[in-house]
């Protein structure tokens, strides 16, 4: 087995607050359950296999092994298992349903194979998906379901869903990439490479993180070296620590774990069972709809509203967000569309009944110097809306959100 090792990177960025998230107004607890969704990605999960024996490395030559992976081309078999620690809703299913729907745009509302709603079944359970990808321009996700199979196919400018449960098709085209250099990708809600999962992890390393390498593991019948990323403050962070399997040869990462402060199972484990690192055929990324099924045409598919790095835009238009605190205890303030100090979407009476329900239903009730409030919790990210709609998010405990509440206010 190597030995430990450990090492601190220079990015001081902290990770909670990346994500890819929609913020609905009237649905917070949807928000919080979509940050941990988007941070599941195609990174991977497996019990390990052996510890082999392996030269000594460190961590910072590991993070380099993984900065300097050239992987685009691969295909397996990926099992995620997510446990964000959902409260059950009882009654309430269906207005959760209905708020998770809202927030896919028309190709949502029209087809049963839009992507925008079925990837957020990712957010929960366990379940084994297919991938491949050749490139930037070539990728292709498959969920197995127990009787049917839900199918994404990115080529070029084309992007097919397909339900076979439903014998429905989504179509649409990718739109070309912020960067301008003339490739096409699939959209930001869309899961992310394991090297884009990983890359955005070891981000969040700073003066705030212990880094180390803890050992060794095979995964998907392959040797890997275990680096392993925690806060060094501990007190107030959900996150326990994320650990990522690397691949010996060429530096991808095999396996990501995020396990919570709390203890208990990880929140969210995604692996490969299966993985190959050669060339697809192209014929995996052609797709023609079968004979029969429905064929909802979508408009060019943007990106969601909510990108890495831009988490507030939905409350406050093109602004960045407030920061209180800083690394693992950062808190995001994102003040209500109207402004903070506007009467906010938590006061009663000015909802739907369904809407103040389910609110009720999942936030427990809080007071401070900010007034009053709901915090929404999950095992990973947390939000605490005010009653002026004012929302405080982050990978902190409740405390610490009614904390930088008081603080803002």
């Amino acid at each position: 087995m190597a030995p430990k090792d450990s090492a601190q990177t220079t990015d001081d960025d902290m990770g909670p607050g990346a994500g890819r998230r929609k913020a609905a107004r009237y649905a917070v607890p949807v928000a919080v359950a979509g940050v941990a969704a988007a941070t599941i990605g195609l990174v991977p999960a497996l019990a390990a296999q052996g510890e082999p024996e392996l030269p000594k490395i460190s961590a910072q030559q590991l993070i380099e092994k993984i900065a300097a992976s050239g992987t685009e081309q691969l295909s397996g078999s990926v099992k995620i298992t997510t446990d964000l620690g959902l409260p059950s809703l009882g009654g309430l299913d269906g207005a959760a349903g209905g708020a998770f729907a809202s927030g896919g745009g028309e190709g949502a509302r029209g087809s049963s194979a839009d992507p925008n709603a079925k990837l957020m079944e990712l957010s929960s359970g366990t379940h084994t998906l297919r991938v491949a990808a050749d490139g930037p321009g070539k990728q292709r996700v498959s969920i197995l379901e127990d009787a049917a199979e839900y199918s994404l196919v990115h080529n070029g400018d084309e992007l097919w869903a397909y339900d076979s449960a439903s014998n429905e098709v989504y179509h649409a085209t990718a739109p070309k990439d912020a960067a301008g250099d003339g490739k096409q990708r699939l959209p930001r809600d869309m899961p992310a490479t394991p090297q884009e999962f990983a890359a955005q992890a070891i981000k969040a390393a700073g003066d705030t993180t212990s880094v180390s390498v803890d050992g060794t593991s095979r995964v998907a019948g392959r040797d890997a070296y275990q680096l392993l990323i925690k806060p060094r403050q501990a007190a107030d962070s959900t996150v326990g620590s994320i650990r990522i399997a690397v691949d010996v040869k060429t530096g991808t990462p095999l396996k990501f774990t995020l396990s919570p402060s709390s203890g208990g199972k990880a929140v969210v484990d995604v692996g490969f069972t299966k993985v190959s690192f050669a060339k697809p055929a192209a014929a995996t990324f052609d797709f023609e709809p079968p004979r029969g099924a429905k064929v909802t045409r979508g408009a060019e598919h943007k990106a969601p509203e909510i990108a890495p790095g831009d988490d507030a835009k939905g409350f406050r238009g093109a602004n960045e967000p407030k920061v209180i605190g800083e690394g693992w205890n950062a808190v995001y303030e994102l003040a209500s569309p109207e402004g903070k100090g506007s009467p906010g979407p938590a006061k009663a009476g000015e909802m739907p009944q369904d809407a103040q329900k389910f609110l009720d239903a999942l936030g427990d009730k809080v007071t401070g110097k900010f007034g009053t409030g709901r915090v929404f919790q999950t095992r990973l990210v947390n939000a605490l809306m005010t009653e002026d709609g004012t929302v405080y998010v982050g990978a902190v405990t409740r405390d610490a959100l009614v904390r930088a509440a008081n603080q803002a206010g």
